[in-house]
């Protein structure tokens, strides 16, 4: 483990869809260090986003690393075409995966970074016979499917717990936390244990996106994978 800034991670969902190719050039530029994309597919959750044709489309104009997001059921059926769109880390449900293992497995025999996510009302507890093989862990911390919610405060002793779980096993795992993030809790997130933060309304609404991004860079500083 080399101790690095944390990971800034601008949730593509947030952009211009009529300007896609200019605002993925916009984070190119950024200090931005992920391409978040969260993929929904209506049936887990009440909303559709997009699918291969878009990330695909993003993976073209990206130089960051993609870091996407199945909001889907049955995910292991896309992780394969996923990875050949250009996913660098792919993230399945735990409540999506009867067969959780299983998936992790198959991601990361894709050649992508295995991470699991977890909606608000699941505990942190339901993971520990997986955190040996996982990459990144996503806590959701608003209810998946829409962007623009605000910030569930319950997310932060959820991750404390979650931070405790890793250091008694010493794993290192990435702590992502997706959903209400911005500048008015990502300095707590941070000090709490989260390593990559997930900025979609509060990065691409701003008046100034690209500063909004350094800002949140400027945060602290904690632990990264290389």
């Amino acid at each position: 483990m080399q101790k690095n800034k944390h990971i800034i991670a601008p949730s593509i969902l947030a952009a211009d869809f009529g300007r896609l190719d200019d605002e993925v050039r916009l984070l190119n530029d950024a200090q931005a260090d992920w391409i978040h994309i969260d993929v929904m597919d209506g049936r887990f959750v009440p909303n559709i986003s997009f699918g291969f044709p878009v990330v695909n489309a993003i993976q073209k104009i990206a130089t960051k690393p993609l870091d996407v997001h199945l909001m889907i059921v049955e995910p292991e059926k896309y992780i394969e075409r996923f990875r050949d769109s250009g996913a660098d880390v792919i993230s399945v449900h735990y409540e999506a995966c009867p067969n959780l293992h299983r998936t992790i497995g198959q991601i990361k025999e894709s050649g992508a970074k295995a991470g699991v996510a977890i909606n608000p009302h699941t505990p942190v507890s339901l993971l520990e016979d997986v955190l040996e093989d996982l990459d990144l862990i996503l806590i959701m911390s608003v209810n998946p499917g829409y962007g623009g919610q605000k910030f569930i405060y319950q997310t932060i002793p959820k991750l404390r717990k979650l931070k405790g779980m890793l250091s008694e096993r010493n794993l290192h795992p990435l702590i992502e936390i997706d959903g209400g993030v911005g500048l008015q809790n990502a300095e707590e997130l941070l000090k709490a244990g989260a390593d990559v933060l997930v900025a979609g309304s509060s990065v691409f609404k701003s008046k100034d996106p690209i500063d909004t991004i350094s800002r949140l860079k400027a945060i602290g500083s904690h632990g990264s994978w290389v």
